[in-house]
């Protein structure tokens, strides 16, 4: 990796902040002061700012108890972006592995590790996701068998994949998906008959959201939970 790319992925600084060092004569390599930008390094170099050594950021992984009123993504002319709530170095280096609507709350997963993002993202992988669902009417058994065989969503052709539904009371159930189409949960309430009325994500894979997070919080995952999609 060149010299200035490994400072700004170590650090906060950018490419011409690192140019800058080396010009300064801040940086050294193995001890030895270092001014080329393009300056390749090896496995076991030893990079120092100033006599500070320096390294590399790992992966993270991070899950979040996401509010309303805010989105997940880096931009939005109107709601904050859930990473303001995550208060590490390089945080928009970190992406979300699954929106969920500026009004849906719950689990969220956030990572640099692109290959691990995959395996919960990819359609091909069929990663369910849980959420507690609270309708606008009573929870019929056809509504539920609807939704368990699959349903036809407004202007779309292919049928939902199966769904589990496990109903709590009347008016709220637990409904497990393995599919991220737009607005899902939504548009399959909506074609037996209901409304969504609140939505909160729960569980991803076999990752839950810890109880003890409360909205807005976050916490870096165990490796036992990073392992799940590994």
């Amino acid at each position: 990796m060149r010299l200035d790319k490994f400072i700004c992925k170590s650090t906060e600084l950018t490419r011409n902040d690192a140019k800058k060092l080396l010009k300064a004569k801040l940086v050294t390599v193995n001890d030895q002061v270092t001014t080329s930008a393009a300056c390749k390094l090896g496995e076991g170099d030893v990079v120092k700012i100033e006599e500070e050594v320096i390294s590399l950021i790992g992966h993270r992984y991070i899950m979040l108890n996401k509010p309303e009123e805010m989105i997940c993504s880096t931009t939005d002319e109107v709601y904050p972006s859930i990473l303001h709530l995550i208060d590490v170095e390089r945080v928009f280096d970190l992406h979300i592995a699954g929106r969920l609507d500026v009004d849906t709350t719950g689990l969220v997963l956030i990572t640099d590790d692109g290959k691990w993002s995959h395996n919960i993202t990819s359609p091909n992988k069929g990663c369910q996701k849980t959420y507690r669902v609270i309708t606008r009417v009573d929870i019929t058994d056809d509504m539920v068998s609807a939704l368990e065989q699959g349903v036809e969503l407004h202007n779309e052709k292919a049928m939902t994949k199966p769904a589990m539904v496990e109903v709590i009371d009347s008016r709220q159930m637990l409904l497990t998906i393995s599919e991220g189409k737009y607005h899902q949960v939504k548009r399959m309430l909506a074609a037996v008959g209901n409304k969504v009325i609140e939505l909160h994500r729960e569980k991803i894979g076999s990752i839950s959201l810890d109880t003890t997070l409360d909205f807005g919080q976050w916490r870096y995952l165990t490796e036992d939970e990073i392992a799940l999609f590994k």
